[in-house]
């Protein structure tokens, strides 16, 4: 295999008795690899920083943004070619098409639509809601993800303006579904709230739901000793007594909010950033 990735054709004569057919099908399928490596190709150096240049101005990115262009490969429009251009990398990624047209001037961007698909469907598909709690109709054909954040005021207003009224005039016709996205670089104590409040979940939606109530009325008295660890300690006694208000199992919570496991809470923020 040469460095292209092509299968050469093989040049040494046949011995006596190889059926001519053979050499003519090795020629055939070796032909179709080297085609198959003429399909996609990287585009030139002073192309690539073109088109990063280009693309850098476009979408206004910081400087540490990284900006890979991918392989030229045929598209369905004629005197274009498509490419894919990827803006970060690893987990913090973004990948979008292009047409770029044959004489190398101009580029469009490429929205694919399919009229078939149901969007909403399709995102709910990429959102884990597996083990949250819920509120309202349990089989509702509407359902209504939130990426909730019990420090943040402006989610206590809508947490306030989403129950009781929404949830007593429509809860017979949609299901709410809380998801965790603290903000911690503005709200200190929103990643401790989150773990508690999951911690609650894990053994009753009630005592969940009664906890995000309260914590969002309440914001300012949360806020109010001073420091992180009076903050998390308010949280930790309002997680004990709602605890104890749902009969839950006490030893295994107060296990729960020692431990502080942020896994969940950091997975559904990240997954979060996707769609803020």
């Amino acid at each position: 295999m040469d460095n292209d990735g092509c299968v050469p054709v093989q040049k040494e004569i046949l011995p006596t008795g190889i059926p001519v057919m053979v050499a003519l099908r090795t020629l055939l399928i070796s032909l179709v690899l080297c085609l198959g490596c003429l399909a996609q190709a990287n585009p030139p150096a002073d192309l690539a920083a073109k088109i990063e240049r280009q693309m850098r101005a476009q979408f206004v990115l910081q400087p540490e943004r990284k900006v890979t262009v991918g392989p030229l490969r045929p598209s369905d429009f004629p005197g274009y070619q498509a490419l894919t251009i990827i803006f970060g990398a690893n987990d913090n990624k973004q990948e979008f098409e292009f047409l770029l047209a044959d004489d190398r001037k101009t580029m469009m961007r490429v929205f694919h639509v399919d009229l078939d698909k149901d969007p909403n469907l399709d995102v709910m598909k990429q959102i884990d809601v597996s083990g949250r709690p819920t509120r309202g109709a349990r089989d509702a054909k509407v359902v209504a993800v939130v990426y909730d954040d019990l420090e943040c005021p402006f989610c206590a207003r809508m947490h306030a303006m989403l129950f009781p009224t929404l949830l007593k005039e429509y809860g017979d016709r949609i299901q709410f579904i809380y998801k965790d996205f603290p903000l911690e670089d503005v709200h200190p104590w929103a990643v401790h709230a989150a773990v508690d409040a999951g911690c609650l979940a894990s053994q009753s939606a009630d005592a969940y739901w009664d906890f995000a109530d309260y914590v969002h009325a309440n914001q300012k008295l949360i806020s109010g000793p001073k420091g992180s660890v009076g903050q998390n300690a308010t949280l930790d006694r309002l997680t004990t007594a709602q605890g104890k208000k749902h009969n839950l199992d006490a030893a295994a919570l107060q296990a729960c909010v020692k431990a502080q496991d942020e896994k969940a809470v950091r997975a559904s923020q990240k997954k979060a950033r996707r769609w803020a």
